[in-house]
């Protein structure tokens, strides 16, 4: 797999995630525990036999680049025979300045493709969680002699209009491309995963094409292009694939794990998930703790507390008479004694103080600031926060990163609401 260069597209910013990527890009936010979200590319990259990897960064990238660094977890701290390369925007002379979209962000970096002789590059969102074997996908793409092959799968059709859908016929050539249509005639969801003919992709954006639009995003006009003027295959993925895009999505892939024989399988001992994890002591459970269908990452302390389908990130904290129910807990975080945690996402180092109550009642009325992201009785709590002991937040509210116990209004926060540090947020 000498012969491909791989390029990770990961400067999104994943708004539909609310406050979980309001600090970092979408592909750094942690998931099923000690992971983040850009380890599962990496991770089949490296699997596949694939070392020439370039990452695409833009949107607040400090954390993404801090977690990959040289690429060692990975195997991808490498001088001579490929490794990984952080790719930023920059100022020039010619071609410079912020990536407008997918396309453009290749367009920026054009050279790193042209450093050896690849055959093949292979285009990968970062923000996507599958476990794939990209081997199968290249053989069947050089095998077709196709100028390129979009990886796809059937999804739910009421779920087809948040995908770019693609229409094949009866050989599984495109023939035609809808970027997130409100009424798709298909339910076959572009993966957001291309191989392109390397000379194909260089003179797409280094030779005038009169009659073509400008190439900012390959959903939305790269690839309608091509299948005008190339040849532009599919390729089936039966395996498991999830865009964890909205608040919903990421709750359900993390849940999806603590299944008896999960799709995503963590534990397969020929397709491991490599991330930089840090050194920390192994979980402790203490006597008169309640652990059940979970996972729960080194460092984390159980002490006289319940748990039950929940997913516990490294360093969480978990005080005694505390219960933690279908939540999602991220890194140092504290749950204070006699709190309850139940259906909510928490971000790292937050602090709940004691016999305070998180998803409380069963109103779920939509959050007034967020009623798009945040509608199905899922609780945010923000990066930092700090929540004052004895209050009770109801489902759907959004608890904004860095918020003091000084910012609650009071000790109930109805369902729906905001609370927030910034003095421009005004409560409906």
């Amino acid at each position: 797999m000498s012969d491909v260069a791989v390029m990770i597209l990961a400067g999104g910013q994943g708004e539909r995630l609310s406050i979980l990527s309001r600090q970092r890009a979408k592909p750094a936010v942690p998931f099923g525990g000690k992971y983040r979200i850009i380890d599962f590319a990496l991770s089949n990259c490296v699997n596949s036999g694939l070392y020439d990897v370039a990452v695409l960064t833009q949107y607040r990238p400090h954390s993404l680049n801090e977690h990959i660094g040289h690429g060692r977890p990975w195997d991808l701290d490498r001088e001579r025979s490929g490794g990984v390369v952080i790719l930023q925007p920059y100022l020039g002379r010619s071609t410079s300045g912020w990536y407008r979209g997918t396309a453009d962000a290749v367009y920026h970096n054009l050279f790193y493709i042209t450093r050896r002789p690849y055959r093949d590059v292979l285009i990968l969102a970062g923000d996507h969680v599958y476990a794939m074997d990209y081997r199968p996908m290249i053989a069947c793409h050089r095998e077709r002699a196709a100028d390129v092959t979009i990886a796809v799968q059937p999804v739910d059709w009421r779920e087809a209009s948040r995908f770019g859908v693609v229409i094949v016929n009866d050989e599984g050539w495109v023939i035609d491309f809808e970027e997130k249509p409100e009424r798709p005639r298909s339910n076959l969801a572009s993966m957001g995963i291309y191989l392109f003919r390397r000379d194909l992709l260089l003179d797409l954006f280094t030779r005038e094409h009169p009659d073509a639009p400008e190439f900012i995003d390959f959903g939305r006009d790269v690839i309608p292009y091509l299948i005008r003027t190339a040849k532009v295959a599919t390729y089936r993925f039966e395996g498991y694939w999830q865009d964890v895009g909205t608040v919903q999505s990421y709750w359900e892939a993390n849940m999806a794990l603590l299944e008896d024989k999960p799709k995503l399988n963590l534990y397969d001992p020929n397709w491991r998930i490599h991330t930089r994890s840090e050194e920390r002591p192994p979980a402790k459970i203490l006597e008169g703790a309640t652990v059940v269908r979970s996972l729960i990452s080194h460092g984390c302390i159980i002490d006289r507390a319940t748990v039950i389908r929940s997913v516990l990130s490294p360093g969480v904290i978990v005080q005694p008479g505390a219960v933690v129910r279908d939540s999602i807990v991220m890194t140092d975080s504290v749950i204070g004694p006699g709190a309850v945690v139940d259906r909510c996402i928490i971000d790292k180092n937050v602090r709940i103080g004691a016999n305070a109550y998180l998803g409380w009642g069963e109103d779920e009325t939509p959050n007034w600031l967020e009623p798009t992201r945040l509608n199905t009785g899922i609780t945010l709590v923000g990066r930092n926060a700090v929540v004052p002991a004895g209050v009770r937040v109801g489902r759907n509210v959004l608890i904004s990163p860095d918020t003091k116990e000084s910012d609650f209004p009071g000790l109930v926060i109805p369902s729906g609401e905001t609370v927030s540090p910034v003095a421009t947020v005004v409560w409906s």
